[in-house]
């Protein structure tokens, strides 16, 4: 069987990954690539396989994993892996969805290989700590434990003066050689995203808001401010674990999204279409009539809204301008509308608000004579009745935290949780509350364990990645070297999504399979690559030092100190960072080659470095193998 890092991926991966990598690494790293498609081959396990289509590209195989669970014998989990016509060094894999016969919910975490999972799932990756506290509280516990914690803020940056400013003079003339960098981007928060992720408490809290991020989209791509995006990722850490209709209320009000999708100074004469359409589109319902299970109802498409109804709730929205504080040296908007400011809620402007009788969805009408601020009441309760909203976003938060193919039994429950606004001891009992939905998500019998009828698979978000390999292995980060350098190189620059669409599809279809995969919209072979070479420049590279420019700068680097006390052992050194990345031993066979190439390091190959240099081969073959690169 031809491994999936085939001679042209290994050739192409030397020139920016192996410096003074062994050649071993190489062909550890090869075996870990097939490992999961060994089954295939007759070399491990039994499984259903489905037979490729010989036209397609990518090529796909279907197989069962191997995979050890060290605490309890688990379940083969069925996974299909796709290997494009120029092989990847890191497969794509996703998992099939297989129906639960249960729908008895797992309220603990009994096992290490459950307690990554859920890190994996809630947090932005295991350390050694943080899997003990899981193991030790349960899952529920855990969960519940982590809506109480806070912690994490949007801090750095410059202030609001880039939107009052009345010199008849160019802004950046006195600002330094950083001014567009500090004044107007979103790259302040880029550091204060991932020094949140590794160093803060609430773990939790920064993956749901990350996900509300990419759900309800404004990007530094088009508009700019770096006051106002501060503020605006702020309001979703505060809203993260409260209700839904908070957080819609909280973006139509935003005046960075007001000027994002031009709802900013909307008047009531000619309105703009664009945030109505894409609230209802992308915010809150979708486009299709869905069952409470997500599928389609009547199995076809049904619009969800006509072109009418978009134009009904752009009427609903006008007459809202910019908070005041803002100024220019030139004036502001015609009387009653504000100079562009992002330092508060948007306010009404009574004079550019359209006071008809307008016929929204759910039966709901906003009365002629409504005010902007009671517009905007009835235009959320016609969007919180409707019937779509709790499968949409419910089926929404568990892509982004737990699976790409949820069966329909799962968006359903937690659906449920969404509209029943509880979930176990979780909620207030209000419709949208997102503490009880989280909780769904998180607690579902198909989240949680190592059975069969667990829904399993998503590929690791690059952002995610970037910090899960840091937080495993004692890393430090400013976020500087995750902006521009790897965020923008593997299509995840935090903040600058290319459109209020997000970075990928949520309905990204895996070729060959009936699966989607949303994140494998921003990846091909050329990223697989990098995400190896990501780990080449933090374990051989050494990361990057501090640039001096940025505040409170540390660079990126790791500390391999902790592991190398096991580095003597390779077996016991593979197994704890397996143990510490998987939750489980790597397979088999893979598990024995990685255990050679570790091995090859001793006092003969390099006196003084041998140990460090087991850490290292270790760390790049375990976090660089698809059984880390895809979530299980």
């Amino acid at each position: 069987m031809t491994s999936i890092v085939d001679t042209a991926s290994r050739s192409a991966l030397r020139p920016r990954a192996t410096l003074s990598l062994s050649n071993r690494w190489l062909d550890a790293a090869a075996l870990l690539g097939s490992a999961a498609l060994l089954a295939a081959c007759g070399g491990g396990g039994g499984g259903s396989s489905t037979t490729a289509d010989a036209t397609a590209t990518p090529v796909v195989a279907t197989t069962a994993s191997t995979s050890i669970n060290t605490d309890t014998a688990a379940a083969p989990v069925v996974a299909s892996v796709v290997a494009p016509a120029v092989a990847p060094a890191v497969a794509p894999v996703v998992a099939t969805v297989v129906t639960p016969a249960v729908t008895t919910l797992v309220a603990t975490t009994a096992t290490q290989r459950d307690a990554v999972r859920l890190a994996d799932q809630a947090s932005f990756g295991p350390t050694e700590a943080l899997l003990t506290s899981i193991r030790s509280q349960g899952a529920s516990a855990w969960i519940a434990a982590q809506m109480t914690t806070t912690g994490s803020r949007y801090t750095s940056g410059k202030t609001a003066e880039v939107h009052q400013y009345t010199a008849n003079a160019n802004f950046c003339d006195d600002k330094g050689d950083n001014c567009w960098r500090d004044w107007y981007s979103t790259e302040p928060l880029v550091w204060d995203f991932y020094r949140n992720a590794l160093t803060q408490p609430d773990q939790l809290r920064q993956r749901v808001a990350f996900a509300l991020g990419q759900m309800v989209v404004v990007s530094n791509l088009e508009v700019t401010g770096t006051y106002g995006f501060r503020n605006y990722h702020n309001a979703l850490l505060d809203n993260a674990f409260g209700n839904y209709r908070q957080v819609l209320k909280k973006a139509a009000l935003s005046p960075v999204m007001g000027d994002f999708l031009n709802n900013a100074n909307n008047d009531k004469a000619a309105p703009n279409e664009n945030f109505a359409r894409e609230m209802l589109q992308l915010f809150a319902i979708g486009t299709c009539e869905l069952n409470s299970d997500g599928s389609l109802k009547g199995g076809a498409c049904t619009a969800t809204y006509s072109n009418e109804v978009v134009r009904s709730y752009a009427y609903a929205l006008t007459g809202w301008t910019y908070p005041l504080g803002g100024a220019t040296h030139w004036g502001c908007w015609p009387t009653g509308l504000n100079c562009r400011y992002y330092g508060g809620d948007m306010v009404a402007a009574a004079a550019f608000h359209d006071g008809a009788e307008r016929k929204l969805l759910s039966g709901i009408t906003v009365a002629a004579g409504s005010t902007a601020p009671a517009a905007l009441e009835t235009v959320l309760d016609s969007l919180m009745a409707h019937p779509n909203m709790a499968p949409f976003i419910g089926k929404q938060l568990i892509l982004h935290l737990a699976s790409s193919n949820p069966s329909p039994a799962y968006v359903s429950r937690v659906a449920a949780a969404f509209n029943a606004g509880k979930y176990l001891s979780f909620g207030t009992g209000q419709k949208g509350d997102l503490a009880a939905t989280v909780a769904a998500v998180l607690l579902d019998a198909e989240a949680r364990g190592d059975s069969t009828t667990r829904t399993a698979g998503k590929l690791r978000e690059p952002a995610v990645m970037f910090a899960g390999v840091l937080r495993a292995l004692n890393g430090a980060t400013d976020g500087d070297a995750l902006a521009w350098w790897w965020g923008d190189g593997l299509r995840q620059h935090v903040f600058r999504p290319p459109s209020v669409f997000n970075y990928y599809p949520t309905d990204y279809p895996v070729a060959g399979t009936a699966l989607i995969g949303p994140t494998f919209g921003i990846h091909n072979a050329s990223a697989a690559l990098d995400r190896l070479n990501y780990l080449t420049y933090l374990l051989d590279w050494g990361g990057t030092a501090p640039n001096t420019s940025v505040p409170n700068a540390v660079g990126t680097k790791v500390d391999l100190s902790a592991f190398l006390t096991d580095a003597a052992d390779a077996t016991k050194l593979v197994d704890r960072l397996s143990m510490l990345a998987l939750g489980q031993a790597l397979p088999a066979a893979p598990r024995d080659k990685v255990i050679a190439a570790v091995s090859w390091w001793t006092a003969s190959t390099d006196s003084a470095n041998w140990k460090t240099n087991r850490v290292k081969a270790a760390a790049y073959l375990v976090f660089g193998s698809p059984n880390y690169q895809v979530l299980r």
